[in-house]
């Protein structure tokens, strides 16, 4: 099963509506069972459904099908998450939206966390929860540490660690020095494992070299994930892309992970 967390970039209904943009977007969701696409300007909801009915015109069977979040964000900007996953891989047990009101700590994030329980069908991690984050550059510092407090109330919440934590931390450059990192509760529990390195480009502007999109794992799934899976997606050397074509989809590349697949069932190579 391959989980991914995507930054679109303004990802809406002007988008989706173009041609050679959309072809794109929907190829690169068709390789993942579960994409949580980030920067979602959809209070619509047209651009989602506009991704999952082209996935599913041209999946072959395979259905697809979608979880928004509503607007979040502080004054008129406004962000929201959708996951788009393969209805024969996974169902959704449970939503949750972060509240972000701990007191002496209220808003702490500009886009606080919507987090999607699911329960998976042929993968080894039969139930896990996506916690994606979409920080704010100048406070990513306080965002990544404050993840920490939404992965332990869920933790206790759902009576689970089988705990995914992904999207685009801007960890890295100015926003996150080496200094900083290590002040970071996320970082620094033992429990918790970076999958993608602090030396990994994950952003397709040429001019830029950073590691700003993460997946971090907690111990009790890290198990389950095949190894050396957890990379970037880079699509314009995948999809044979020009420069333009690349960065009028995104800035950046999504980031991917693989689950094993449950005992019996092979894995399948994409």
């Amino acid at each position: 099963m391959k989980i991914a967390s995507f930054n679109a970039r303004r990802f809406g209904i002007k988008k989706c509506s173009d041609p050679k943009v959309s072809a794109i977007i929907t190829k690169i969701a068709a390789r993942y069972d579960i994409i949580v696409i980030l920067e979602v300007f959809d209070a619509k909801e047209k651009a989602a459904k506009k991704l999952v009915e082209q996935l599913n015109s041209c999946s072959d069977g395979v259905r697809y099908n979608y979880v928004l979040s509503t607007p979040l964000g502080r004054r008129e900007y406004k962000e929201q998450y959708l996951f788009v996953y393969r209805e024969e891989q996974v169902k959704v047990k449970d939503t949750y939206q972060y509240e972000d009101m701990q007191h002496g700590d209220e808003d702490s994030f500009a886009r606080e966390p919507f987090i999607v329980r699911f329960e998976a069908k042929k993968s080894a991690a039969k139930d896990f929860v996506l916690i994606p984050i979409h920080t704010t550059p100048k406070d990513s510092v306080q965002e990544i540490d404050e993840l920490y407090d939404v992965y332990e109330h869920v933790k206790k919440k759902w009576r689970t660690k089988n705990i995914i934590l992904l999207g685009d931390f801007n960890a890295d450059g100015a926003y996150v020095s080496n200094k900083k990192m290590k002040t970071i509760r996320l970082r620094t529990d033992p429990d918790l494992h970076w999958l993608i390195d602090d030396d990994t480009d994950t952003t397709a502007i040429k001019t830029t070299d950073f590691s700003y999109d993460r997946i971090v794992v907690h111990t009790s799934i890290l198990k389950h994930i095949v190894p050396k899976s957890a990379k970037p997606f880079n699509f314009q050397e995948e999809y044979e892309l020009s420069y333009d074509e690349a960065v009028a989809v995104s800035d950046h590349y999504p980031v991917e992970v693989e689950l094993n697949p449950a005992k019996g069932i092979k894995r399948k190579k994409k």
